[in-house]
């Protein structure tokens, strides 16, 4: 008996972009990382990348890529993410899906998904057509070839969407157990109702659809796929191993194949290291051959369909009720207060329909003059999404303009098309599927509906902001004092909205401490400036000059006037407004001047209040991550001047403290305090400076254990791992180099003085990958004081010791 396994993975986030800077803002519930989405990367993209398998130690004796043995799909927006921001991790899964076709018989283990997660079945059928474009473009854009597979959002079904599937070209797709309503063997036999998760998952099915097309279906194992992501087994790999065996009968007679499917997610993040346990047991299978690895495009070649399958319409996996938790209060929650209710999910959905809607008139109506096919040139824009160079855009109006448009026309179209996405991304599905009105999926996707509304009104001068709120007031908040929804969108949407002059108040104040240059970018604009000047008096400075901004999305420019007065610290005061040929602009910044010449810095701040009447702007109204930044510049320049008065504390009354250290009398809280701020700075700074020796480093921390302080583990940790990951690269553009392997081992050894933690990933996988190819030379490269240190190395990074052999001595150095 043919026995197979097949581990699908759906790795997803919600797009966390502010939809008015194209980049995901700082989210301090993700402490200590940026953000969600950097969070989920660290405890679960990157260590997939590179999964640990050990060996009966507990030293690391293998290092796999867990993507290019499994079946996988990445969400199209957390890709483009990780492109930008994790681009390690994103190389990780490019790379698996080709090392993929070459293990499983030319076919690649990455599935497409539906671009940005929306409930098919609930979506119109323009929208549907879209997702499904834009996920397959995503997919070739970045895998370099065509999907075989597609994801479909929450495996949320029906037949239409089944339909748009199969037209598009896709052989498969993956569904819940209890999605199937019916099957029969042969199309002459009665069909069998398999409700209620009866189907036999273990071979593929044929859908035959209305239109005469067909698509084939896998039905995942439910309950082994349950207790992966709810039952702890991921909390032994050999466990999770004989939990998939167990999926197997003797009793059937076709080549069985055993799958699941989870959010990939549990592999790391919700299972700490779920990643390994997933590498240990597909390893397990492997090497003692209890079944064959596979992936759904394989297994469907090598073993056709031979049985036809109906499904349950507009069902889903995640809801008991079908697609209801999308639209109503069906019970399905994901456990948020007692007493709460999601009756605010249906008033949601009817606002934001309305608003689709009404704005696919508006899009259908001005669109006319600007595209060939309008619906087209929105199923094609996902190219212009992915690249927005000048040329890409031009090659764009080049297939969908009826004529050469003018720079405003293109300007419209491209307004058009953006309030076009984002009245896509309004759909995404985590807005609904969690337990209350103000949490932040839900927001995240009005602030969408906020971006389309705000287009639309650039685009007609019509507001429908008013009529959008009057259908959201419907919809109330669980938590006293939130309202309802039109009270939600006041408080925590409307606030968030951006306009290009607000874009140029962050330029303006953020430049002041960055400095101001010719040309910059801030976020998804374009900066040219054209004219500037900077005076200084004493720790007072002002700036004012002249620029013009671009958004990179709509090609919108803006031309604004900007000053700013900082006195020192956090007090600041800028203004900004749009300029045209305005004299007056020239005649402020002469009174200005001359105002900061005599040091009147009252009149100079009366200028601005004056000039920018009603746009004057302060740090607060930085965007979170460039104040964060700039709040810290002036945090450590406080921090600056406090240490240099605790250093002369500590170096006046050094002697008499290390009297009280030989007579054992307790230091004073005060003295205890300033020692260990002193100490703390001095390793800290040598650790970041790489031209400190280590030596000094060293004795630094020498002296901090033998005087029996405490430093901040985590702190230093950080230093340490950025200088050992620094000279880790080194070391990798000549591994040869036995000076480089040396360093690298006194850094981990530091690491033991007063130890703690020290994040060794990056030095494990770099070591690895070397023993691999060293180990692949035959005698080898290197010589024997080489390899001794390499050894030595593998004891520290805890690897099992990979079979070397020195290379005969010729008295060269190392090659690398």
């Amino acid at each position: 008996m043919q026995r197979y396994v097949c581990i699908h993975c759906h790795f997803y986030q919600p797009p966390r972009e502010n939809p008015w800077l194209e980049a995901v803002e700082v989210q301090d519930s993700a402490t200590p990382y940026h953000d969600w989405n950097e969070r989920v990367t660290a405890e679960c993209y990157l260590p997939n990348g590179a999964a640990r398998i050990l060996d009966g130690q507990g030293r690391i004796a293998k290092i796999v890529n867990n993507y290019s043995r499994i079946s996988f799909n990445f969400g199209p927006t957390l890709l483009s993410w990780m492109e930008r921001n994790a681009p390690q991790a994103y190389e990780r899964v490019l790379a698996a899906d080709r090392e993929s076709q070459r293990r499983f018989s030319g076919h690649g283990s990455a599935l497409a998904q539906a671009y940005n997660h929306i409930i098919l079945p609930l979506a119109n059928s323009r929208d549907r057509r879209s997702q499904i474009v834009w996920g397959l473009r995503d997919f070739q854009h970045r895998f370099a070839r065509d999907a075989e597979g597609m994801w479909l959002p929450e495996t949320a079904a029906d037949l239409e969407t089944l339909e748009l599937l199969a037209e598009a070209g896709i052989k498969f797709t993956v569904l819940a157990p209890h999605q199937a309503r019916r099957m029969r063997n042969r199309v002459w036999e009665e069909w069998q109702s398999v409700e209620g998760g009866r189907i036999d998952p273990t071979h593929a099915y044929e859908c035959h659809l209305p239109s005469g097309r067909m698509i084939n279906l896998f039905f995942y194992d439910g309950p082994i796929s349950h207790a992966v992501a709810f039952e702890n087994v991921l909390m032994d790999g050999e466990r999770f191993a004989h939990r998939l065996l167990s999926g197997f009968n003797e009793q059937r007679q076709w080549p069985q194949l055993v799958h699941i499917a989870t959010d990939g997610e549990t592999y790391g993040h919700h299972s700490p290291h779920g990643d390994m346990a997933l590498a240990y047991a597909l390893d397990y299978l492997d090497r003692n051959q209890l079944a064959r690895i596979t992936n759904y495009a394989e297994y469907l070649e090598l073993h056709p369909a031979t049985e036809e399958v109906e499904i349950v319409e507009r069902s889903s996996w995640s809801c008991a009720h079908g697609v209801a938790r999308w639209t109503n209060d069906c019970g399905c929650r994901s456990g948020g207060g007692n007493g709460w209710n999601q009756q605010w999910r249906r008033p949601l959905r009817n606002a934001l329909d309305w608003l689709r809607d009404d704005l696919c008139a508006v899009y259908e109506q001005t669109g006319a003059s600007l595209f060939s096919d309008s619906w087209a040139a929105r199923d094609d824009y996902i190219q212009v999404v992915l690249d927005r160079s000048p040329q890409n855009k031009d090659a764009f109006f080049k297939r969908h303009a009826p004529r050469p448009l003018s720079a405003l026309e293109r300007g419209q179209a491209l307004r058009l098309l953006e309030m076009q996405r984002h009245l896509m991304l309004m759909y995404t599905s985590c807005g609904w599927f969690f337990d209350e009105l103000t949490g932040p999926a839900t927001l995240q996707i009005l602030q969408y509906a906020a971006r389309a509304l705000q287009l639309s009104q650039q685009i007609t001068h019509e507001d429908r902001e008013g009529s959008f709120l009057q259908r959201l007031q419907e919809a109330w908040s669980n938590v006293p004092g939130c309202g309802n929804g039109r009270h939600v969108f006041e408080c925590f949407v409307k606030p968030a909205m951006l306009d290009l002059v607000g874009v140029a108040a962050h330029y303006a104040i953020s430049s002041i401490f960055n400095g101001y240059y010719a040309h910059d970018s801030i976020f998804c604009y374009r900066i040219t400036l054209e004219k500037s000047e900077v005076l200084e008096s004493g720790k007072t400075r002002f700036a004012a000059g002249v620029a013009s901004l671009t958004s990179d999305a709509t090609d919108t420019s803006l031309r604004v006037g900007f000053a700013v007065l900082h006195f020192g610290d956090h007090n600041l005061s800028a203004g900004v407004l749009p300029l045209g040929d305005d004299p007056g602009f020239q005649e402020f910044l002469d009174r200005a001047r001359k105002a900061l010449s005599g040091a009147d810095l009252p009149a100079c701040l009366r200028l601005i209040d004056r000039y920018f009447y009603g746009s004057t702007y302060s740090l607060k109204s930085l965007f979170q991550d460039e104040r964060k930044k700039i709040v810290a510049q002036i945090v450590n320049s406080t921090l600056r001047d406090a240490e240099a008065l605790y250093r002369r504390v500590y170096q006046d009354h050094a002697p008499l403290m290390c009297f009280l250290e030989e007579v054992r009398f307790p230091l004073p809280p005060i003295l205890q305090f300033t020692t260990e701020f002193v100490l703390a700075t001095a390793v800290h700074r040598a650790l970041a400076d790489e031209t400190t020796e280590l030596d000094k480093v060293r004795s630094l921390l020498e002296g901090v254990r033998r005087s029996g302080f405490t430093l901040d583990a985590s702190d230093l940790e950080s230093a340490l791992r950025q200088r050992l990951n620094a000279l880790v690269d080194r070391w990798m553009r000549n591994p040869g180099d036995l000076d480089a392997l040396s360093e690298v081992e006194d850094v981990i050894a530091l690491s033991r003085v007063q130890p703690f933690e020290l994040n060794l990933w990056k030095s494990q996988n770099a070591y690895y990958e070397l023993s691999q190819a060293v180990s692949g030379n035959g005698h080898g490269i290197v010589n024997e004081a080489w390899l001794s240190h390499f050894r030595e190395l593998a004891q520290w990074l805890g690897m099992a010791l990979p079979q070397l052999a020195a290379a005969p001595h010729t008295g060269e150095k190392p090659a690398a």
